[in-house]
């Protein structure tokens, strides 16, 4: 692993953030992950576009702005030196006073991870992942907007951590009306019908990325595709399940609570998939471009 803070990069162990930073106390700040494929990384300026609404809506500046952000992303790349990895942007409120007054802190803090991922054996990727219905619910936009990919992971990682102790590969969340948010870390889709169906943002998924980007590559294909509000019937009855994400990138689902989803044949995703790989060239900024005079350290 290699991490960008305090305006140089070092080794993952060597990287050392305040106990007194709000973001460790209190999950106050955002962050974003994003995917290298093949020395490229994917959709950058639209990861930083996301990165600067959740900011704004969460009246947190972004140190050094955005130019400043973007190179020290591509220096952290470079600096890993891997054809394919993950990196993770956070920015946190940064050190302040114990209590929670986000007033307290004068400084935002930047740091920048990169590292492999991988969330699923590649059996699973073949065979498809199994998911249950978590008991725990999605908060609803008015009390965390799931558009802001905030420090705050609570609500993700318990219902993640319930999904491993039933046995399973991964929860499916459901909002406080029932209806499907998303996975604890990736967006869903099902195909029914040949229609390709996604729920939104208003019932508590997460805007991500790949979702857009399957989205696009099904309008270019002529697969009709919408976001429409979904529930747990819509699973049973689909005839091809898939979660999408930076991480996760793009993965089958076997089964919902102990029932297999469709017959296993999964031609939609698949023929996605492909295009998802082309895109994934087509979209990607190359992390050995360095812009002349271009600086990994930036001002906080």
């Amino acid at each position: 692993m290699k991490v960008w803070i305090d305006g140089r990069i070092v080794d993952g162990e060597d990287a050392r953030i305040p106990v007194t930073d709000h973001g460790f106390l209190y999950g106050d700040g955002v962050f974003e992950g994003m995917r290298v494929y093949r020395r490229k990384l994917f959709r950058l300026d639209d990861h930083l576009a996301r990165l600067e609404a959740a900011a704004r809506a969460l009246d947190l500046r972004i140190p050094g702005g955005l130019p400043g952000v973007r190179q020290v992303v591509l220096a952290t790349a470079r600096a890993f030196d891997r054809d394919e990895a993950y990196l993770r942007l956070v920015i946190s409120r940064g050190s302040g006073a114990l209590g929670v007054d986000p007033t307290t802190c004068p400084s935002p803090r930047l740091v920048c991870l990169a590292d492999e991922i991988r969330l699923y054996p590649e059996d699973k990727l073949l065979a498809g992942i199994s998911l249950v219905t978590s008991s725990w619910r999605r908060p609803s936009p008015d009390v965390l907007d799931p558009r802001v990919k905030s420090l705050n992971y609570l609500n993700n990682a318990l219902a993640k951590l319930e999904a491993r102790q039933r046995g399973a590969d991964e929860a499916l969340l459901l909002n406080a009306a029932g209806h499907i948010a998303e996975a604890s870390v990736a967006n869903l889709f099902v195909v029914r019908d040949g229609v390709l169906l996604t729920p939104p943002a208003t019932d508590g998924a997460l805007e991500g990325i790949t979702r857009r980007s399957i989205l696009e590559l099904a309008g270019r294909d002529g697969l009709p595709a919408f976001e429409r509000t979904l529930g747990r019937f819509d699973l049973f009855a689909a005839e091809e399940a898939f979660l999408t994400g930076s991480g996760a990138r793009i993965v089958p689902v076997g089964s919902l609570d102990g029932r297999p989803i469709g017959t296993g044949s999964r031609p939609v995703m698949e023929r996605l998939a492909k295009a998802f790989e082309r895109l994934t060239e087509e979209a990607g900024t190359p992390i050995d471009a360095v812009d002349e005079g271009a600086s990994a350290t930036i001002g906080g």
